[in-house]
């Protein structure tokens, strides 16, 4: 039993050493800004509700620092998440779904789905 919790802890401190530096690497250059809300089309206005409701305790929206999970800041601009996968569609919806590590799964509805995805385009 002691064995697995230490093998928990190794892994868990590896994935957060992991994230740190990936996110360390994208601070050092600029990200692109978030989209004014301004600008915000509807369907971007209701991912960002569903965000507030389903994701905002966990991710930050417009920094990539962590809260409870990563900052979120430009997750659909850069090349790779924090797990290394390409920020695709499919593979943030898997992720959202399902969860990854720590974060649960959430469930949403396809368009609230789409609509959340579409919000995050804009981050």
């Amino acid at each position: 039993m002691q064995m697995r919790v230490y093998s928990l802890a190794v892994s868990y401190a590896l994935i957060v050493c992991a994230a740190g530096l990936a996110f360390g690497v994208a601070g050092c250059r600029s990200l692109p800004p978030s989209k004014p809300e301004s600008q915000w089309t509807e369907q971007e206005a209701r991912g960002a509700a569903i965000y507030r409701v389903k994701c905002a305790k966990c991710h930050y929206p417009t920094s990539t620092h962590p809260l409870n999970g990563p900052g979120l800041q430009a997750l659909t601009k850069i090349k790779a998440m924090p797990s290394g996968a390409p920020p695709t569609d499919e593979r943030l919806t898997q992720v959202i779904v399902q969860g990854r590590q720590m974060m649960p799964g959430t469930s949403l509805t396809d368009d609230q789905m789409q609509d959340l995805l579409a919000y995050l385009r804009t981050l």
